[in-house]
């Protein structure tokens, strides 16, 4: 069923507050119950497809799977509540611990798969990790090569009970693959150790669990300092993953293409949730995305749904061999991670038969979808704006003193309801510095609200520039650049300026067989955007700096330029 338009999404008073509709009540459940649900209902209907693993399994198989390894982890001392890490790509073993940890009670780590040792060490500390399931290797990372460096003392430690002086919760390392490693247990061995469980006392610990109990911590990527573990319950990401799905319509019928990595909230959330919660089909390309193997699995596997960044759908339509393929069993998807062109969208809904896509909004903090477009708003609504609150969660946006602003103006969005984290983990006062007033999210986005409730992202309020006392929103000028016929992608930020205090910087990529100069830039925003917005300096590149889930890295730019041009950052009061 899709939304409508209700009293309960519209803004109040003309101010930038809309509250999502509340018609549908919060389920008040545990993961391992909701899963029970669907086994009950699903049993024989497939529910997970590794393509590179060449595994299908399905809801009645998956569930005996979860719970060997759940037993299999008990049976190690693992207790309800202890910390356990995931350091993987996208495999089979992450699906079965991410079910298996809910079920026994343990709380997940997730770790990004592109971490490295300083990281990795930060992480299993912060968090006090009793235990890590990791992969040998992915691409560049040695996984194990990194263990063994922070914890030399594996070569001589008994399975299972490693005494590490730099990782000192750490006690058990359960590694993937069919080769042994000194110190560590191998994922297939406690599976099956589990096999022979008395499966009563898993289903004794199950029932111990309550919705409000932490089950999953995620590193934020912040751009300064130490991440921050976003701790989240069973209730926060179980609703929110009802309400994602059921935006887009899913059902038992559907089958998800998931080549967004589980580690983050888009994955592991949006994704493999989702799909549990409508016994849906989840269907895995590859440990990474490859835009070739996600399209050959979209047309072999018939998949109706299909999740990714921006430029995950480029780098599709850019694919050879795109047009031979028979991608007609799409329906629907969701795109987010940062905004989405129009011509890409236009595409997305024509050539690949998606008229049923939304753009989703959200952070980790907020388990993670604020707002989401409806798969019946208009393609300009659903690359102008985020669409509108999720149920149950309220949306404002405020001044710099936390007043609500009227409509159409910009400030900083605040996010409120059950999605918000408990909090992060081993961190009161940033805790403090992030949820405020009565339980309100910090996003750290600037935006705006329309009279009709929808959303706009225009900036993060540390992207903003300030340029002779002027307000800049870089996302205003690139959704103007972005009309360019040569253009293909496109981010604005601020460089230090001894005069004006800040410049507008373009970096640029053009489309292929393109070229262009700076002048040519100019000359097409004079006379169409304020003289101040124009870019001074503009570089024409072929690749962005992008974190592992595809968000540009504005951070990074900006020290480029700052070196490349020998600038001085001026400081402030």
């Amino acid at each position: 069923m899709g939304w409508e338009v209700d009293r309960g999404m519209m803004p109040l008073d003309g101010m930038s507050c809309v509250a999502g509709d509340t018609s549908e009540p919060l389920r008040d459940a545990t993961i391992p119950e909701a899963f029970a649900d669907t086994v009950a209902r699903f049993g024989d209907r497939e529910a997970a497809v590794f393509r590179e693993q060449d595994k299908r399994l399905t809801y009645d198989q998956l569930s005996q799977e979860i719970d060997y390894l759940a037993a299999g982890l008990l049976a190690l001392g693992l207790k309800k509540g202890d910390r356990i890490g995931i350091w993987s790509p996208n495999r089979y073993e992450w699906l079965l611990t991410q079910f298996a940890t809910a079920r026994a009670g343990l709380i997940l780590v997730n770790i990004n798969p592109a971490y490295r040792l300083s990281e990795l060490e930060f992480a299993l500390n912060k968090v006090g990790c009793k235990a890590l399931v990791t992969a040998a290797l992915f691409k560049s990372s040695d996984y194990l090569g990194m263990l063994n460096q922070l914890a030399p003392e594996l070569a001589d430690a008994e399975r299972g009970a490693l005494n590490a002086a730099k990782l000192p919760a750490l006690k058990i390392i359960i590694r993937m693959g069919d080769e042994t490693s000194p110190g560590m247990l191998n994922f297939d061995d406690v599976v099956a150790r589990g096999r022979d469980a008395d499966k009563s006392d898993l289903d004794a610990i199950s029932a111990t669990l309550k919705p409000d109990d932490p089950i999953n911590i995620q590193f934020t990527s912040g751009t300064t300092g130490m991440p921050k573990g976003a701790t989240l319950t069973h209730f926060n990401i179980l609703n929110n993953a009802h309400f994602t799905v059921r935006a887009i319509k899913f059902s038992e019928a559907d089958r998800l293409c998931i080549p967004v990595p589980l580690y983050h909230c888009f994955g592991m959330v949006m994704g493999t949730l989702g799909c549990v919660t409508k016994g849906a089909c989840m269907v895995f390309p590859a440990e990474a995305f490859e835009p070739v193997s996600t399209l050959a699995t979209i047309a072999e596997e018939r998949c109706t749904g299909l999740y990714g960044v921006p430029t995950m759908f480029v780098a599709m339509l850019e694919s050879p061999g795109f047009s031979d393929l028979d991608l007609s069993s799409l329906r629907t998807g969701i795109m987010a991670g940062s905004p989405c062109p129009i011509e890409v969208m236009k595409k997305v809904v024509s050539d690949m038969h998606m008229s049923e896509v939304t753009i989703a909004y959200g952070m980790t903090e907020t388990s993670p979808v604020s707002l989401q477009s409806a798969t019946d708003d208009p393609i300009e609504k659903r690359v102008s704006t985020v669409g509108r609150p999720h149920p149950h969660v309220t949306v404002k946006v405020v001044d710099e003193a936390g007043a609500t602003l009227p409509l159409n103006q910009p400030g900083e969005l605040w996010v409120h309801g059950y999605s918000v984290m408990k909090g992060y983990w081993d961190d009161e006062e940033r805790t403090r510095e992030a949820v405020v007033e009565d339980g309100w999210m910090r996003t750290g986005d600037l935006a705006t609200v329309d009279d009709e409730g929808y959303c706009n992202i225009v900036g993060r309020v540390k992207d903003m520039i300030i340029r002779g006392g002027e307000n800049i929103y870089p996302r205003e000028i690139e959704e103007f650049l972005y009309r360019h016929p040569k253009i293909q992608q496109v981010q604005v930020f601020g460089v230090p300026d001894h005069k004006l205090g800040e410049e507008v910087c373009a970096w640029i990529i053009l489309l292929p067989d393109e070229t262009a100069t700076e002048d040519d830039i100019r000359a097409f925003c004079r006379d169409q955007i304020a003289h101040f917005k124009i870019p001074r300096i503009i570089r024409f590149v072929d690749t962005l700096p992008m974190t592992v889930t595809g968000k540009p890295q504005k951070f990074v730019m900006r020290e480029t330029m700052i070196q490349e041009l020998g600038l001085v950052e001026e400081e402030t009061a």
